[in-house]
């Protein structure tokens, strides 16, 4: 059963349908069909959603192969609460205009040390299935 990376799951899609309506509105308010048409605020809220569509589908697989593999829900809770924190900060932070990319570094870092911690414990966690 799937409980955990199911919760984290909604929160997640929530998430994308919030930056997919600002991506919507933006393009509705400049009339702007396709790509961005010199909108910089538009520009950053495909960014923020793309950005977000590229990385969470990835944090997701990995929270599913640990949950499905057994792990204690609170090994799978925390790295799904950190993916959410960093994208959260993340899709914050990409509207600050330059040069202030503080948010926006530390929503990548956490989304990255999220993602490296998700491969190593997939790894560890089979290693000790498999030994244990």
């Amino acid at each position: 059963m799937l409980l955990v990376t199911s919760i984290i799951a909604v929160v997640l899609t929530g998430m994308f349908i919030k930056l997919s309506l600002a991506v919507i509105s933006l393009r509705r308010k400049n009339k702007v069909g396709l790509g961005t048409g010199g909108y910089e605020d538009l520009e950053r809220a495909i960014r923020a959603q793309g950005n977000f569509a590229e990385y969470v589908p990835f944090g997701l697989i990995l929270i599913a192969c640990l949950e499905l593999n057994g792990a204690p829900w609170w090994l799978v809770a925390g790295p799904g609460v950190a993916l959410i924190i960093g994208r959260a900060i993340h899709a914050k932070g990409i509207h600050a205009p330059p040069p202030d990319f503080s948010k926006r570094v530390l929503g990548m870092k956490f989304t990255f040390y999220t993602l490296m911690t998700l491969m190593v414990l997939n790894l560890g966690w089979t290693i000790y299935k498999m030994i244990g």
